[in-house]
């Protein structure tokens, strides 16, 4: 865990001074680049040390068995696991036949820089070998926004203070070996050699080498191409076998004198396509890449952030940790999505294999509401992704005997990939999580097209899920029963407010865009009759309330349920998930991340007879101290919520945790990739929290909430984060809330 400052604090950078090794996975996540299509880890020019190499093409991914130790109907069979494809960015330095490899020798200096305006990671470092050679190295590092393809490096090298032999091996690299899991059901599974070679080449100053999976049967293609500039003499070799591919550069420098080595680097992959169209694809991005050549291609990066910071840039006044903080989140939500074109967003983005690569729920419920509004168009391909997805979904519901799609819990191709069904294939709230993408992006774009062509169908297959899943009882009331919401502890229940609400937005919304559109849903086979009875189950929808405490229920019964012993629950002992059998949190009053809090922001803007603003404040008081936040999802939305009810110093502590989720470590497990619906929930914070943006029924508006006391206070006894965390202040795994006021619950509400 990064327990100290570690990056600078700067409103457009983020900047590391001296070079910790104990934190370098970290700090790989942190500078790592992507497109959306492409990933490069943040790792060292040279390879070594590293805590986990990373060079990721979003999808590709092997399949491997999920295991069960006892087999039932329905179970998903295989699981997806993002793997390291082939690594363009290594380029290694040999110093007086002394390997630059900073365990040894002596580090004068050393600084990295993440320039979110720029788009790159720059690198300048002095170094004296073990036989006392002093160099200075410096590299720019690029993963092109506007070329999908295309990676590059300029890396130089020049002695300090005496004539010096250099050699620098420029290299692709294949099945590099990786770190095993370490325990955490959330690290990524390490699959040894998981690429079968098909295809090397090295020609002049040309590598190109070509890979397909084991079991997937996915073609990798990864080629790379150099402009070597040094002095006379200066002198070029090349080779390769089946999973290296290698220029060497040999030179002698004098002091003043420079090596420089700029390497385009081009990738792609199919499912189809053969080995030679593949060798041509990347062979094809490589030539437009030397078109524009580095320059152009820096050039073309600044141009790109140039507009999209017109457009998404937030300020904040008097906070510079915050300042920083959102504007590094901002960079990272847009590399996970901005050229992703009809692949998912996965939870980690390309920064890292934590939970394998996957993507859940959160790209529609927290990533996409940030694009919608600040990168649309990477918004809708990622729902396109989706819709490429509905035969499978199709297949899924069939199989639990359901009508419509499915859609997974988790997964990379679109298959279900957990293999623990009650937060898996019972977490069917996600059909209405990409239902409310849908909606929100078509109120914000007015893309017809997009409603008609894409938008209907999803809509349509996610109502007709729910209309079979829920049943009308025999009063009328719809309920939808067995089902696990947002909250993870509290699985399999009856009623879920948070489903129940999205899954009445979502019947609404399916029956009105087939009203806009009668010939795309005449295709689809929906009739009055079916439209019809969406809308009656929606608005027979049953939204669990107790009547005595004044609060709605998170799902039927939840506040009846024993509360969570957190006055016996040691800090060390948390998450709760890797400490305590899950028997026992599902029969509790303990939530593991926001739900009905989460149904109060996302929700409240349609169903105002559900949620006026003095019921929001006692829903709110009651949830909050049941919330451990064993999720990083969980701050960015209760500070929303702790805003718009008043408690503006809560939201400031709740945005901070959010915002320095990643920069400060706060969950332990930065090292396996970021944390990309937490970066897109600093926005949220910020923007719907201090900032007040609700989204009512297709109207947006702003109505921030001043200071005061219109509502019970929360006051914060004991808080996960401070504003002094990245100076060291140890911080409390979990926070404490009292509620005093005109509404309290009373002592047992409160919790050491």
């Amino acid at each position: 865990m990064i327990t100290q400052r570690a990056y600078a604090v700067e409103p457009w950078t983020v900047r590391e001074h001296s070079l910790d090794l104990g934190v370098l996975a970290q700090s790989e996540s942190v500078f790592a680049l992507s497109n959306g299509h492409v990933g490069w880890r943040g790792n060292l020019d040279e390879g070594e040390p590293h805590g986990l190499p990373g060079s990721y093409l979003n999808g590709v991914h092997e399949l491997h068995p999920l295991p069960y130790a006892e087999a039932g109907y329905g179970y998903p069979e295989s699981g997806q696991t993002v793997i390291n494809v082939t690594n363009g960015k290594v380029i290694r330095l040999l110093v007086d036949d002394e390997p630059f490899d900073l365990r040894y020798g002596r580090l004068v200096s050393h600084e990295r820089t993440l320039d979110l305006r720029r788009g790159v990671l720059e690198r300048v470092c002095e170094w004296t070998s073990p036989a006392g050679s002093t160099v200075r190295v410096r590299s720019t590092r690029l993963v092109s926004l506007t070329q999908r393809a295309v990676a590059a490096v300029a890396y130089e090298v020049e002695p300090v203070d005496s004539r010096t032999r250099v050699v620098l091996q420029s290299e692709l690299v294949t099945n590099e070996s990786l770190p095993g899991p370490d325990g955490d059901p959330r690290a990524a599974r390490a699959l040894k050699s998981p690429l079968e070679p098909e295809e090397d080449f090295a020609e002049d100053h040309r590598l190109r080498l070509v890979h397909r999976t084991r079991r997937s049967g996915i073609r990798v293609a990864v080629a790379a191409d150099h402009i070597v500039d040094g002095p006379e003499r200066t002198t070029t070799g090349c080779e390769s076998n089946t999973d290296m591919a290698r220029l060497t550069v040999t030179s002698v420098l004098e002091p003043g004198q420079r090596l420089r080595v700029e390497k385009l680097v081009a990738h792609g992959w199919s499912g189809a396509r053969s080995r030679p169209a593949m060798s041509d694809q990347v062979e094809a991005a490589l030539a437009a890449a030397a078109h524009s050549g580095w320059q152009g291609l820096l050039d073309e990066q600044r141009s790109y952030l140039d507009d999209f910071w017109a457009r998404a840039d937030v300020e904040v006044d008097g906070d510079e940790e915050i300042q920083q903080a959102v504007r590094f989140a901002l960079f990272h939500v847009l590399q996970a999505g901005a050229r992703a074109e009809r692949r998912a967003i996965p939870a980690k983005g390309l920064t890292g294999s934590g939970y394998d690569g996957h993507a859940f729920w959160d790209t529609e419920v927290f990533v996409l509401p940030l694009l919608i509004c600040t990168a649309p168009d990477a918004a809708a391909e990622a729902l396109r992704w989706r819709q490429t997805t509905l035969p499978v979904a199709r297949e899924r519901a069939a199989q639990l005997g359901l009508r419509g799609a499915a859609f997974p819990w988790r997964t990379i191709e679109g298959s279900e990939g957990s293999a623990y069904w009650p937060a898996g294939t019972a977490a069917f709230h996600v059909n209405a999580d990409i239902a409310d993408a849908v909606v929100r992006y078509v109120q914000a774009t007015g893309d017809e097209r997009f409603e008609r062509d894409t938008g209907v169908e999803l809509l349509v297959e996610t109502a007709r899920l729910w209309r079979s899943l829920g049943h009308h009882d025999d009063r009328g009331v719809f309920h939808i029963d067995g089902v696990t919401g947002p909250d993870e502890y509290s699985a399999v229940a009856d009623d879920n407010t948070y489903t129940n609400l999205m899954a009445r937005a979502n019947l609404l919304a399916a029956a009105d865009a087939c009203k806009r559109h009668p010939d795309a849903a005449a295709a689809l086979g929906v009739d009055e009759e079916e439209s019809a009875g969406w809308r009656d189950a929606a608005e027979a929808v049953h939204l669990p309330y107790n009547d005595e405490l004044g609060v709605h229920e998170q799902h039927a019964g939840f506040t009846r349920y024993q509360r969570w012993d957190f006055a016996g629950t040691r800090a060390d002992q948390y998450p709760l998930m890797l400490h305590f059998p899950y028997f026992d949190l599902y029969r509790k009053q303990v939530i593991k991340q926001a739900d009905l809090v989460l149904a109060m922001h996302t929700c409240a803007g349609y169903f105002e007879e559900a949620f006026g603003e003095e019921q929001i404040a006692r829903d709110f008081a009651y949830y909050e101290p049941l919330t451990v936040r064993d999720s990083s999802l969980s701050a960015c939305v209760q500070a929303v919520l702790a805003a718009r009810t008043g408690h503006l110093d809560l939201a400031h502590a709740y945005t901070a945790e959010a915002a320095l989720m990643d920069l400060a470590d706060l969950e332990h497990n930065t090292r396996d990739g970021l944390h990309i619906a937490s970066l897109a929930g600093t926005w949220t914070a910020l923007v719907a929290g201090f900032g007040g943006m609700r989204w009512d029924d297709g109207s947006l508006r702003f109505a921030p909430r001043p200071a005061g006391r219109p509502y019970p206070v929360l006051r914060a006894r004991r808080t996960r984060v401070s504003l002094s965390v990245i100076s060291g202040t140890p911080v409390s795994r979990n926070p404490s809330f009292r509620a005093q006021g005109p509404w309290d619950p009373g002592p047992d509400d409160a919790r050491e």
